[in-house]
């Protein structure tokens, strides 16, 4: 049963919003002609991210010494360089969709970056097999390397800044002064956007800035230090739905490591005795998996989203987002075992690579909604909170590498591929446990949230 919900309740309670104006009455900027209300609400700045014009928006989001290594040290150095460096990567892009597209557009692009980053782990062993037998395998890092080379100059010039202090002109909502809710410090901001309810203008989109301001590689923004933000990573680890999303990320991505580290020996191996460009090859069941799941979790799970909150009065709660997660439900045990015990008895080379779209399918999904669900709930410290979620799934990420190796020598494919569909199945089922009291546990920290909010909004 849908539990309708206070505008009182909606305002204070991080990660619900009043998404849809059933009855058209709320003063507040609309995306169109529709009664889709603009979260975040926008600001009259044209240099605001969520004023850009969608070509602008769009090339900010699209926008190899390996092979010399000799020594395990060398290897160990190489790791923690290219660690450093790639950093960036696990966290940025998921902010960055966030600071430029608003709450009903979340899940399209989320499913877009979600495409790129798992689809380029599935499109990368395709190729990589036929430049190993045609040029050998150090070619297989010389080519990265000149991508990437082309790619910095790209990045440089188009990529711009999209962090952003947004200050929103209007009116001011009277309140009693004795007030001290950090809650309504916060929703002052929303208040004053209330004051119009027109669209985001065309003129609006004009940047202010010239060509050679965009290409800044300093740009100086108000809060508090990286090393206070980086103690708050640390302390969302005890913030429920927090370690839930990065535990859910982490549950559905584990998968692809076993997919890994378990393609070569399966279907290279007696049985299947495939090339290495055959096995590259496999992975394009992978891609369209990818593509699948994104599309699903993207365009698929807005709707979804903006259905239900129709039926709650026009209010979206957080949790809207996880209920796409029943198909994956029955997927990942159906994949698991398909993939093991297939194999263990020598199922037809078709059924492995079904199971190998079904992996890249689920862990697709499983990185958009897991992101989209903790950014819904804590949108105002998502920047701090997606490095705990990183840090969770990739504590987990390493632990099933690790140990992925001894389970199957052990197990044996069967037993060990069996023994893995359950535990993929009760991590999967932890969703329904976060749709019944997810919202509880978002009121329990609300206070907590809201005073970080409006402390970092006094620093600015």
């Amino acid at each position: 049963m849908t539990v309708m919900a206070s505008s009182t309740e909606t305002a204070s309670v991080p990660g619900t919003v009043h998404l849809v104006d059933l009855d058209h009455s709320m003063r507040a900027r609309h995306a169109g002609n529709g009664d889709i209300i603009l979260d975040p609400a926008p600001s009259s700045d044209p240099d605001d991210p969520l004023n850009w014009s969608p070509r602008r928006k769009l090339t900010s989001s699209l926008c190899t010494n390996l092979a010399y290594v000799k020594s395990n040290g060398e290897w160990i150095a190489r790791c923690i360089v290219m660690g450093f460096f790639v950093a960036p990567v696990e966290a940025l892009p998921e902010i960055s969709v966030t600071d430029v597209y608003f709450t009903h557009q979340r899940g399209k692009y989320m499913g877009f970056y979600a495409f790129s980053l798992a689809g380029s782990n599935y499109f990368a062993p395709i190729i990589s097999g036929f430049i190993a037998e045609g040029q050998g395998w150090r070619w297989v890092f010389y080519w990265p390397a000149i991508f990437l080379a082309v790619t910095l100059v790209l990045l440089f010039v188009f990529m711009e800044e999209t962090n952003y202090t947004r200050k929103i002109e209007g009116i001011a909502v009277i309140t009693d002064s004795t007030q001290t809710d950090p809650s309504k410090v916060v929703d002052q901001e929303k208040a004053d956007a209330m004051t119009s309810p027109s669209t985001v203008s065309d003129d609006m989109r004009v940047s202010t800035k010239t060509f050679t301001q965009k290409l800044s590689l300093w740009q100086t923004y108000p809060g508090a230090n990286v090393f206070e933000r980086a103690k708050r990573s640390l302390m969302y680890l005890s913030w429920p739905v927090i370690f839930y999303a990065g535990f859910s990320y982490g549950s559905y991505l584990i998968w692809f490591n076993v997919l890994n580290a378990t393609a070569s020996i399966i279907l290279g191996g007696p049985g299947y005795n495939f090339k290495p460009s055959m096995v590259g090859l496999s992975y394009v069941s992978c891609c369209i998996g990818v593509i699948v799941g994104a599309l699903f979790s993207g365009r698929f799970s807005d709707w979804l989203t903006i259905k239900l909150a129709r039926r709650n009065n026009g209010v979206m709660e957080a949790e809207h987002r996880l209920w796409p997660f029943a198909l994956c439900l029955v997927m990942v045990p159906a994949f698991l075992i398909l993939w093991g015990v297939g194999a263990a008895h020598g199922v037809h080379w078709f059924g492995l690579v079904f199971a190998m779209g079904c992996v890249a399918f689920t862990s697709s999904v499983g990185v958009t909604l897991s992101v989209n669900y903790m950014i819904d709930s804590y949108h105002d410290i998502s920047g701090d909170a997606i490095v705990t979620v990183i840090l969770i799934r990739n504590t987990m990420s390493f632990a099933i590498s690790y140990g992925i190796t001894p389970w199957l020598t052990d197990l044996g494919y069967q037993n060990c591929f069996i023994s893995a569909a359950f535990v993929g199945m009760a991590a999967s089922a932890v969703f329904l446990v976060m749709i019944k009291y997810g919202k509880r546990l978002r009121v329990k920290s609300s206070s907590k949230y809201y005073s970080i909010v409006a402390a970092d909004k006094a620093m600015s």
